[in-house]
């Protein structure tokens, strides 16, 4: 063993720790899953579970390959994507403008957020007849549900998140010589874009929901439309299939939320 030139033993390298296998948590995560879907299936192959009531993963399967094939299915997604883009769209600008004044002024936040918290808490199958009054039976009730969903966890969030913003960075930016436009871009927008994005997450999630209601109640095109059709003729594996596409969608708009949330606030980790 070599000694130092300071006459002291030098200090061991501490031990590796050891490496935990990465795939292992994901793993783990499917147990639950996969122990679900093979009851499911065990369930309807002997007959505890009746196929009127609830078809086999099996059925439901061969189904989602028929409805594919024959370009139902795929014809019924692009409607409802339409539907479900367009009335984000129209709720995410009016959600954020409104939360924006709302969180930037006393005055309006006065005289906006009293309609809109007595406007959030209505249900949207109440709203569905009034919808129709006003707009007809075509996209546009569709499309005003969806942007409901969309508006209101985007402006409580964004209205937030600006009345969090931390003040003491607003005071420093003050004493710095920041003009108000500055400081709202720099300090108070950067602060409040966290909590934007959970409404993000949040408004998307409500977005499907709210297509659900109007698809289901009052359509001739898109994924509700198809779940409606089947559940006339007691296809409980269309029905399904119908069920396994919304859930779909929501899992992936979600993750590319979250994908956005990593790199939007990457500046939080530095």
């Amino acid at each position: 063993m070599s000694v130092s030139t300071t006459g002291v033993l030098p200090r061991p390298a501490p031990a590796a720790a050891p490496r935990r296998s990465r795939w292992r948590p994901s793993l783990r995560r499917w147990i639950s899953p996969v122990a679900l879907l093979v009851a499911w299936q065990v369930s309807s192959a002997t007959g505890v579970l009746p196929p009127d009531k609830l078809s086999s993963p099996w059925t439901v399967l061969r189904s989602a390959v028929e409805v594919t094939r024959s370009g139902e299915l795929g014809d019924a997604f692009v409607v409802s994507l339409g539907r479900v883009g367009a009335g984000f769209a129209l709720g995410a600008t009016a959600g954020v403008l409104l939360g924006i004044v709302a969180g930037l002024s006393r005055w309006g936040e006065a005289l906006v957020d009293p309609p809109v918290q007595m406007l959030r808490t209505l249900p949207f199958l109440g709203l569905i007849p009034l919808f129709i009054l006003w707009f007809g039976i075509g996209e546009e009730t569709k499309i005003v549900l969806v942007a409901l969903g969309v508006a209101f966890p985007l402006y409580l969030n964004v209205h937030s998140g600006i009345r969090s913003a931390d003040e003491r960075l607003a005071e420093a930016a003050r004493a710095l010589g920041f003009t108000r436009a500055e400081r709202l871009w720099h300090v108070v927008l950067p602060g409040a874009l966290p909590q934007a994005l959970v409404g993000l997450r949040q408004s998307l999630g409500l977005a499907w929901l709210a297509l659900i209601v109007g698809e289901t109640v009052n359509a001739d095109s898109g994924v509700g439309y198809l779940i409606t059709n089947a559940r006339e003729f007691l296809r409980t594996d269309v029905v399904v299939v119908g069920l396994i596409v919304y859930a779909v969608l929501g899992l992936v708009t979600d993750a590319l939320v979250r994908l956005l949330e990593r790199r939007a606030l990457r500046w939080r980790a530095r």
